[in-house]
């Protein structure tokens, strides 16, 4: 089979740790086990989220000079060599001597005209307490969202994906027998200007939109968003809530879902899963290989 599959934010910064290169190196071995597993019999194609990165590394660049800041677009590029790196290492050292794999950055198109960029909805960077949440906002003009468990977040504008450059080429290693990673944080968000000429926008591009994205433009047999919860519950966080096992798009379409975490997931799989007919996968890095056989996670099926 060949399977997309999109790593969340859990694969390199589980929730409260610190954003340390100690920290991701140490995560991304676990993430890369569950990789060569699925590697040793499936072609994989791995994306994956870089939401704290990004906001780390413009945090970093405002301390630096905060009347100019660092293009998130710019940024954008840098988690994904960073983040591709530490993946692919990991990965080639998890795997039998002999296994190939490149990381690509990936320029994805948006429409500069999405309704997106006027209201920003992405969580980026680390969790703030009020007080520094109201410093940073008053220092950088960022905008800020209060955080389900607790604290502050900056939050950007999160555009619909239209188009990955570069599909041809990603095509080319997956026939030369190369894992890709790529599609690093919902890819490069850049639009085509009145001259027709491509440049950067400030935004991230939701990730597992861009999975599904990627799937369908590659002809995948599966898609798998795995993130750091079993699967997708009914009644979420109540006392009688539910694991769903196996689903349709429509099924899961009508669920109520918080938009900064389980939403865009279901989304994604929903539109793959519509548009393609085949598996779309939602669950726990560590069950990756149970939920494309049927074992754990939320599997959504076309009806």
């Amino acid at each position: 089979m060949r399977i997309v599959v999109a790593l969340g934010g859990n694969a390199l910064l589980r929730r409260g740790e610190p954003l340390t290169a100690a920290v991701q190196r140490t995560n991304v071995k676990i993430a890369a086990l569950a990789l060569a597993d699925l590697a040793r019999d499936h072609e994989i194609i791995v994306a994956h989220g870089n939401g704290p990165q990004v906001g780390l590394l413009a945090l970093q660049g405002a301390s630096y000079d905060p009347q100019k800041p660092w293009p998130l677009d710019v940024l954008g590029a840098e988690t994904d060599g960073m983040i591709g790196y530490l993946i692919e290492q990991e990965l080639m050292n998890a795997l039998p001597k002999g296994s190939h794999c490149a990381t690509l950055l990936s320029r994805v198109e948006v429409d500069p005209k999405d309704p997106a960029f006027g209201t920003p909805s992405k969580p980026i960077g680390p969790v703030y307490s009020d007080t520094e949440a109201a410093q940073a906002a008053r220092d950088h003009g960022w905008q800020m969202v209060q955080e389900a468990n607790g604290g502050m977040r900056r939050i950007v504008p999160s555009p619909m994906p239209l188009r990955i450059i570069g599909l041809d080429a990603i095509k080319v290693l997956l026939d030369a027998k190369h894992i890709v990673i790529c599609a690093g944080g919902g890819g490069i968000p850049v639009i085509r200007n009145a001259s027709g000429d491509m440049e950067g926008v400030e935004a991230v591009i939701d990730k597992d939109r861009t999975s599904a994205l990627l799937g369908l433009g590659l002809g995948a047999d599966a898609l798998l968003l795995l993130t750091d919860v079993p699967a997708v519950y009914r009644d979420f966080g109540a006392p009688d809530q539910s694991a769903i096992s196996t689903t349709t798009p429509a099924e899961l379409g009508n669920l109520d879902l918080p938009p900064g975490s389980m939403g865009p997931k279901v989304a994604a799989a929903v539109a793959f899963a519509t548009a393609s007919g085949k598996l779309a996968g939602i669950g726990q890095l560590t069950d990756a290989r149970a939920i494309i056989e049927g074992r754990a996670g939320t599997r959504v099926l076309a009806e």
